[in-house]
């Protein structure tokens, strides 16, 4: 059962994700809304998860609120649901299947990390799921959530590890 949202919890709706009395227009995973996700199902997952972390490229910003993390050149997010740092956060060289957190693109400028599946994960059960820059409004992600850069940067100004989100 999904609990009723509190002030300050991050609320995935139909209409967006709402957080502070404010819904932001987002994306979701091109698997919609799932309770039995997988890896590589595109799937967003249902349920109540945790914010538990932030990172963000200090080349293309400051730094947006005091806990977040600069991604480096050879920052990685594996991926390998066989490896042990399966949905952890790791450093090159990985020879196993991972996503690069320094992208050309700037979809990865800024990363608020999710509980889902971590730190204890799971194998085959989903990784990483982000809340970041989408591509563009409608389009959608492969689980994550996905804003437009300005909301995206206004609700990281605020958010604090720990803060719930409840995706219905």
């Amino acid at each position: 059962m999904i609990p009723f949202a509190l002030a300050n919890d991050l609320v995935l709706t139909n209409y967006g994700l709402r957080y502070h009395g404010q819904t932001f227009p987002c994306t979701i995973g091109k698997g919609g809304i799932t309770t039995d996700k997988r890896e590589g199902d595109g799937a967003t997952p249902r349920g109540v998860h945790r914010i538990s972390g932030m990172f963000y490229r200090p080349d293309r910003l400051a730094q947006p609120a005091p806990w977040a993390t600069a991604i480096g050149p050879n920052d990685l997010w594996s991926d390998a649901s066989g490896d042990i740092h399966y949905n952890h956060h790791v450093k090159r060289p990985y020879k196993h299947s991972h996503e690069v957190m320094r992208r050309p693109d700037p979809l990865y400028d800024l990363i608020i990390t999710t509980d889902w599946n971590w730190p204890n994960a799971v194998p085959d059960r989903g990784s990483a799921i982000f809340i970041h820059q989408y591509r563009r409004a409608g389009f959608p992600t492969e689980g994550c959530i996905g804003l437009r850069r300005d909301h995206l940067h206004q609700i990281a100004q605020t958010l604090e590890i720990g803060v719930r989100l409840i995706v219905r």
